[in-house]
């Protein structure tokens, strides 16, 4: 197939992330890290982003190679980004910025860019949206431009629109795909803890309490702590909690931000349950990853799998990438069916 042609909605970490990864695998003479070196025929070096869109006076008007290494950013770099002659366009600024990350994002006085005339002009096919947790009306926006533009979109943020019956029959009815909602990590606290969860339980454990809480230094933190806490915590706790087979007392979400953590997140897990003759056991981990690398793995596979998405001319929610790539699918599935339903739409 042709390269896979996106636009990032978002120049923050996790973009960096995936661009510096681009560049990273189509240099390194190794696979590892990624889950699926070849997804339908497809390797990372076949990914090119020909569109990007942010508010940031830093990003705004730099070539997308810079924008990724400007402030507030603080992935770690992996790679050298040669120039590509994306700039970056200024996006309207909406409900993309909360009242915390006002203090360290400086706003682009630019005009708003038509972001339908950059996407058709671009060649995109796939709009990915990184923007922060909270921005849900400046999600919904960009979904409109994807629509208006005929692309298909990927939603990793927090934000219903795959999993709203409304916005995939939106989808549908323009003969667009679209997955969500917000991606999973490649190692992430959520997927460790479902793990472990079930691990124990296939084991004749009965778990009575858990709990999962993360902490971090990154952007999407700050605005985590702002904005979206409350709706993390519910879509995590859900999710984590599908785990078991039977009712427990869960809770798993963010609590707070702490900035000399940089672009590095630490979970914690608890699990209290019983086994063989009521016996009591308890688990009390730590868990550190660095933030933006942690996207990086199942987006390159996401982004891939809607180029096959739109190539077998799929509509609406796809839901063996959704189930998948995202915490919040339109259906919650184990793990395993998960697997299972991506498998065989890749295959």
């Amino acid at each position: 197939m042709p390269k896979v042609k996106v636009a990032l909605i978002g120049v923050g970490n996790c973009a960096s992330a995936f661009i510096q990864g681009i560049q990273y695998y189509s240099k390194s003479p190794t696979s590892v890290g990624l889950r699926n070196p070849i997804l339908a025929g497809l390797s990372s070096k076949d990914m090119e982003v020909v569109a990007a869109f942010d508010i940031d006076e830093r990003k705004v008007g730099h070539d997308v190679s810079e924008a990724i290494f400007a402030q507030p950013n603080n992935a770690p770099k992996v790679a050298d980004v040669p120039s590509s002659g994306v700039k970056v366009s200024k996006g309207p600024l909406l409900d993309g910025v909360g009242k915390s990350t006002k203090l360290i994002v400086t706003i682009s006085s630019a005009p708003d860019a038509d972001a339908v005339k950059i996407l058709k002009a671009s060649g995109a096919e796939v709009v990915v949206n990184l923007l922060p947790s909270g921005a849900t009306e400046a999600s919904q926006w960009y979904a409109e431009q994807a629509l208006a533009a005929g692309c298909a979109f990927v939603n990793a943020t927090p934000t219903f629109l795959a999993s709203d019956a409304a916005w995939a029959k939106r989808f549908a009815d323009a003969k667009l795909p679209l997955v969500g909602d917000d991606l999973i990590d490649q190692v992430g606290s959520t997927a460790l803890h479902k793990t472990l969860l079930k691990l124990l339980s296939d084991n004749g454990v009965h778990i009575d309490e858990t709990y999962q809480l993360d902490v971090g230094g990154g952007t999407e933190s700050v605005d985590t702590m702002d904005r979206s806490r409350d709706a993390k915590r519910h879509i995590k706790t859900e999710t984590v909690a599908a785990a078991l087979p039977y009712k427990a007392e869960v809770v798993a979400g963010s609590t707070d931000y702490v900035d000399f953590l940089q672009n590095k997140r630490d979970s914690y897990f608890w699990i209290s349950g019983v086994y063989f003759c009521n016996a009591p056991m308890k688990i009390d981990l730590k868990f550190q990853t660095v933030d933006a690398p942690n996207a990086g793995s199942v987006l390159f596979d996401v982004v891939r799998a809607m180029k096959l998405a739109l190539t077998q001319k799929l509509k609406g929610a796809v839901e063996p990438v959704c189930v998948y790539g995202f915490k919040r699918p339109p259906k919650i599935v184990p793990m395993e069916t998960a697997e299972q339903e991506f498998a065989k739409f890749i295959a």
